[in-house]
């Protein structure tokens, strides 16, 4: 059974005004959330950077 309290920002639609706004600006405003997108954003960026830092060295030692 469900045990939830009373919560005066979902009563005054705060809740739903920051999720909309969220939505809207394309930006988490919880902390957590924040840091969720920078690791998906980092999570696929990390496997190209190391793929272009292993073609610099090779492309170094082939020419010197």
């Amino acid at each position: 059974m469900n045990r939830g309290g009373f919560s005066w920002k979902r009563f005054l639609g705060i809740s739903a005004a920051k999720a909309r706004l969220s939505r809207q600006i394309g930006i988490p405003l919880t902390r957590s959330g924040r840091q969720r997108k920078m690791g998906a954003l980092l999570g696929c960026c990390l496997p190209a950077a190391g793929l272009v830092l292993v073609l610099v060295v090779v492309i170094y030692f082939m020419v010197s």
